[in-house]
């Protein structure tokens, strides 16, 4: 029998979900300020913004069009810190409470959880009170960083000269969050950030979905991380402003990278043409003198040629269309199934 399209049943169609990787290396060059700090010059990859909440890193001068967004950077400070609430430290406290409510939710009684070193929020534990905060580019990261990949990897010298021959590397990482990250964020899955010399030891926190590490800032070289190398940690804290602390961090790192993560949604479809269907074709040449052209013999079944596929709604429109390379023969003693997969 002819047949004009036909309705798919429940096992013709499946769906996939493909992740798909990419490495995004990014170098001290880029973040130290390759083209400058001062953010009133024209070629300048770092921006300062007048409200002092963050700063930006460019991966080319901003004002140019055609840099990327690479990251924000900034600094965060518990009210409950041992530190005196200042002045600057005013703003750090509002960045701190903004990312908290937003990373790591509320408590039973209604007030913003503190970010915790180890994840664990019903045993309390420590928790990180001073901190940095890493945001990265939505144009990065995709849908998410991929777990285990993240890594960071700072010099301990002073700030003037960071990579001199005396300075060590401290790099923390990811590594095995894979298998033992944590889902109690309403901002999806995170894993605790460690340094690599003392397995043991967490640094930080890092956030998947929302592409965001928080560095805890009292620990191991981040306390040393200023501007200037007569200030204190307090200092930096209490009375510099966020941009000179994320100056002091920033002139530091040597390397960051991860992998990034896309989702790729698809739906199959398999057409599955039968030997007595799609047997007749709608094209004026098929018929000549009211004969079928591709019949020798009267007696013969009629052959028809495949060349595309319409999915279509309910009411008939079209809602894709597919091309084959080749004509496929149909004719009533085969069977064909097409595979049709649409990405979205």
């Amino acid at each position: 029998m002819a047949s004009i399209f036909k309705q798919f049943q429940p096992d013709d169609v499946t769906n996939l979900l493909t992740l798909l990787h990419e490495a995004v290396p990014i170098t001290g060059s880029i973040i130290s300020g390759t083209y400058g700090d001062d953010t009133l010059a024209s070629g300048t990859n770092i921006k300062n913004y007048t409200h002092g909440r963050f700063q930006s890193v460019y991966d080319y001068p901003y004002l140019s069009a055609s840099s990327n967004h690479v990251f924000d950077i900034s600094v965060g400070m518990a009210t409950s810190s041992a530190y005196t609430v200042a002045t600057e430290s005013q703003q750090k406290a509002a960045m701190y409470n903004q990312k908290a409510q937003v990373l790591m939710g509320y408590d039973a009684t209604g007030s913003i959880q503190p970010f915790d070193i180890d994840g664990d929020l019903s045993t309390g534990g420590d928790k990180m009170k001073e901190v940095f905060f890493v945001d990265f580019s939505r144009l990065l990261y995709k849908d998410e960083i991929k777990k285990g990949s993240f890594s960071i990897t700072l010099m301990t010298a002073s700030y003037a000269t960071p990579y001199d021959s005396g300075s060590s590397q401290w790099t923390i990482n990811d590594s095995g969050s894979a298998t033992s990250f944590k889902v109690n964020s309403p901002a999806g899955e995170y894993a605790i950030l460690k340094d690599s010399t003392a397995p043991n030891t967490a640094r930080g926190l890092i956030f998947y979905q929302a592409g965001i590490a928080v560095l805890s800032a009292s620990g191991g070289p981040f306390a040393d991380m200023s501007a200037s190398t007569s200030e204190s940690f307090e200092a930096q804290l209490t009375s510099s402003a966020i941009s000179s602390s994320c100056d002091g961090l920033r002139h530091r790192i040597f390397d960051l990278s991860f992998n990034n993560t896309i989702e790729l949604n698809s739906s199959v479809y398999f057409v599955r043409v039968k030997h007595n269907e799609f047997n007749y074709s709608s094209n004026p040449t098929y018929l000549s003198a009211s004969k079928i052209v591709t019949k020798t013999v009267k007696k013969n079944a009629p052959v028809s040629y495949i060349s595309g596929i319409e999915l279509l709604a309910a009411d008939g429109a079209v809602l894709a269309r597919a091309k084959l390379s080749e004509l496929i023969k149909n004719s009533s003693d085969q069977e064909t199934t097409l595979r049709t997969r649409i990405d979205y």
